[in-house]
């Protein structure tokens, strides 16, 4: 049985990418693995949240994590910063990750630009960071999109280059998914990938309304229709498409991409079955959210069991770790 992290930042509500990108096939991993998942309010703090709003969604992010299936009886879920062992090993861990292999991060450099005026240690080092939440537990899977490699790629790097100067603690982490690709849900936009950096019309997020669902869809990003057969479908369009494959039906899929193809299709028809299958899809686990939300001792059930369950995996790490590179006490 492999170890299996997940974690997902609490900056808001889940969405179709948090679920399709690392959440799908849940079932099926924590009855495989022994799995960890947890909420990542340490990485939240890089853009300065309000105390309250980091509270409420961390607890958010929680609550959405059990509604799209994870079991505490299965699985371990935590919040990042009931690990004070997390943040020990990510100041060792820096100790191996070099300025200039972090300023040409992807992410970094996406979030420089958008953010100009907040650009911190805290996003140089957030590979780092990422890294220690991974092999604190030694993990060797991590269910994550394909706009999450890199950062995958630089926890291996770190990883083995402590195993180089102090010996083989670590093993490496590689994606996990069920596909022979990695999912990248593309956003509303037309652009690129679903997110909240993007704004809050880009991403459907799972505890939206069904009139929610319905505006965003109608919004979203499209282009001119094909005038020649067999047209290739541009990026907009091609959006719409993938996000339909993953909450129709496969002939629903196939019924719109044929349209496209002979230049029978009406923008406005594929908008309103890609809301509806959304809402279908998104209904079940909205309901499971509503139930949760009000059921405050089992949500602190929950993350307490799971805190005690994760500092002893990670303390047998730290222990390890700092006995490796000479901290040992008198």
């Amino acid at each position: 049985m492999e170890t299996v992290v997940s974690g997902i930042r609490s900056t808001g509500h889940l969405h179709l990418g948090n679920y399709f990108g690392a959440l799908a096939n849940f079932a099926k991993m924590q009855s495989q693995h022994q799995c960890f998942f947890f909420i990542a309010d340490y990485h939240a703090l890089t853009t300065h949240p309000d105390p309250i709003e980091l509270h409420k969604n961390a607890r958010s992010a929680l609550v959405e994590y059990l509604a799209c299936g994870i079991d505490p009886e299965k699985s371990t879920i935590y919040l990042q910063s009931d690990l004070p062992q997390i943040p020990e090993l990510y100041l060792l861990l820096n100790m191996f990750a070099y300025t200039g292999e972090l300023e040409k991060c992807t992410s970094f450099k996406d979030k420089i630009r958008q953010h100009p005026d907040n650009v911190n240690a805290g996003l140089l080092t957030y590979p780092v960071l990422m890294a220690a939440d991974i092999i604190i537990h030694k993990a060797t899977k991590v269910p994550v999109g394909k706009d999450q490699e890199q950062h995958l790629e630089m926890a291996r790097n770190f990883a083995n280059r402590f195993n180089h100067y102090y010996g083989a603690v670590f093993p490496e982490p590689h994606a996990y998914n069920f596909g022979s690709e990695l999912v990248k849900v593309p956003g509303l936009d037309g652009k690129g990938k679903m997110g909240k950096s993007e704004g809050e019309a880009n991403a459907i997020y799972l505890i939206d309304t069904d009139e929610t669902i319905t505006k965003k869809v109608k919004k979203a990003l499209t282009d001119l229709a094909p005038t020649e057969p067999n047209t290739p479908p541009t990026q907009p369009i091609a959006n719409l498409f993938s996000l339909l494959q993953l909450v129709a039906t496969p002939a629903t899929h196939q019924q719109f991409v044929a349209a496209y193809a002979d230049c029978s299709i009406r923008f406005g028809d594929l908008k309103m079955q890609l809301a509806q299958d959304i809402i279908q899809f998104v209904t079940p686990i909205r309901a499971r959210i509503t139930e949760l939300n009000s059921n405050d001792a089992y949500i602190k059930k929950v993350v307490t069991q799971g805190g005690e369950k994760a500092r002893q995996s990670a303390e047998k790490t730290i222990k390890e770790v700092r006995n490796l590179v000479g901290l040992k006490g008198f």
